[in-house]
């Protein structure tokens, strides 16, 4: 399998990737926090944000800031291409070793990044659960049923399959396609590394409320099109894993 030949070792640089979308009230802080964070690791490290189409300020705020950070990057799309297409074009963008995926809505502390670099020496991906998680009580409900879902569907992954909390060795991305524009994307990230032999160990990180912005994932039509890509990425992950095999025995 794919993860069982990666050399691992240390972290050694870091790429941090936040999308945002409408974030004008949270952005200024995120990309402070994010940088401190960073700054804090000793490592060689850059803060790519992709403002994914705001209808907002987000994306004037960030030009604004970029003078004052010089590890931030921007990358911009418009019109606005979801979740899973803004994550891709962050870590597309990326050209650090290890890649730390978060959100821009500050309802993470950034400062935690150190616990999973502790971590990370031996593993390819160090993923990080919500406990408690701090949202409204349908996103917890919507959160227990679509994780409840992947494991039916998947087996075990991890227990917080959508908290955008964790940090991966960049190079795996070359052995786990990613395709979706949407909420799906951890599922094909995590569950494509799991079913490829990448090595996940997992970690209780803080969870705060969300103080500004408004989110977009308890959408129901961002729910409804994560379950119909839900069932579709489960036929295609098989389909991934007999071709691999294929090749694979062909190679040998």
């Amino acid at each position: 399998m794919a993860g069982q030949g990666m050399m691992r070792g240390p972290v050694h640089s870091i790429s941090m990737v936040l999308p945002a979308y409408n974030e004008e009230a949270n952005i200024a802080q995120a990309v402070e926090r994010a940088d401190a964070a960073l700054a804090a690791t000793g490592l060689d490290c850059e803060l790519i944000v992709v403002n994914d189409g705001s209808r907002d300020r987000t994306g004037e705020i960030l030009r604004e800031l970029a003078p004052r950070f010089p590890r931030l990057r921007i990358v911009e799309h418009f019109p606005n291409r979801g979740y899973g297409g803004a994550l891709r074009a962050g870590f597309a963008a990326a050209t650090r070793e290890w890649i730390f995926q978060s959100d821009s809505d500050n309802q993470f502390d950034y400062m935690e990044l150190q616990r999973l670099i502790e971590l990370a020496p031996g593993y390819d991906f160090v993923v990080g659960y919500r406990q408690p998680r701090r949202d409204p009580l349908l996103r917890r409900i919507n959160g227990w049923g679509w994780n409840l879902l992947i494991r039916l569907l998947f087996g075990y992954v991890v227990r917080d399959i959508d908290c955008a909390f964790r940090l991966f060795r960049r190079q795996a991305l070359e052995h786990v396609p990613l395709t979706s524009n949407g909420a799906m994307i951890s599922t094909e990230l995590l569950a494509g590394a799991k079913a490829r032999g990448y090595r996940i160990v997992e970690v209780r990180v803080t969870h705060l409320p969300r103080r500004g912005g408004h989110p977009t994932g308890a959408n129901p039509r961002v729910i409804l099109r994560a379950f119909r890509d839900l069932v579709r990425y489960r036929l295609e992950l098989s389909r991934q894993l007999r071709a691999e095999h294929a090749a694979a025995a062909v190679q040998r």
